[in-house]
């Protein structure tokens, strides 16, 4: 095989596998069979902000809430959505003080309280940090269903696999859908206000 027909192969497979897990976020959060209903997606929580204040579920009332689940040492992702999920809030204008966003750790273990906020000063000031212990964190992960996977890398290092869905929560706290990210800052703030 030519190197030009061995990438044009990986290419189409990479798209390929890139469709199916896309369809596949779609139909199980669609409610296809077997999917859980959105009223299962979320529940009950207790964790910490990067202030080390106490924040359970009940908080997240009265305000809709974009919620990420990701880590600190996160190469790319991560930051990436943070910076889209703040370039929304600045979209927001005023209206973001009716609204929240939340960045769940999937890695307890090094994101304390102060990393996330040492962290988190690279955007918006809206976006507030969790954490909690190991067991506190893998409850919020499966009440999420949130898949998140320690892969080592070498000397004694690691890295973190996980799921990378935003999640749209109405003012009662309960999920409405993924929230799409991969638009203008304004027609993604525009969703937003619809739950305000």
């Amino acid at each position: 095989m030519s190197p030009r027909a061995a990438r044009l192969v990986l290419v189409v497979t990479a798209f390929l596998s890139g469709l199916v897990l896309f369809l596949g976020v779609i139909y199980f959060m669609g409610g296809g069979p077997g999917a859980p209903p959105a009223s299962a997606i979320g529940g009950p929580f207790q964790l910490i902000d990067q202030d080390g204040r106490a924040v359970t579920e009940r908080d997240l009332q009265g305000k809709p809430y974009l919620v990420f689940f990701g880590f600190t040492h996160c190469p790319d992702i991560c930051p990436t959505t943070l910076f889209e999920v703040s370039e929304v809030m600045r979209a927001l204008g005023r209206d973001a003080e009716r609204a929240g966003a939340l960045f769940i750790t999937v890695d307890p273990e090094r994101d304390t309280p102060e990393k996330l906020k040492d962290y988190l000063s690279s955007f918006d000031p809206r976006v507030r940090g969790l954490t909690g212990s190991n067991e506190k964190i893998e409850a919020v992960e499966k009440a999420y269903r949130v898949y998140a996977k320690k892969i080592p890398t070498g000397s004694g290092e690691y890295t973190m696999d996980h799921t990378a869905l935003v999640y749209l929560l109405d003012k009662q706290g309960r999920f409405v859908a993924p929230f799409s990210l991969k638009r203008k800052p304004g027609e993604a703030a525009a969703e937003i206000r619809k739950y305000l």
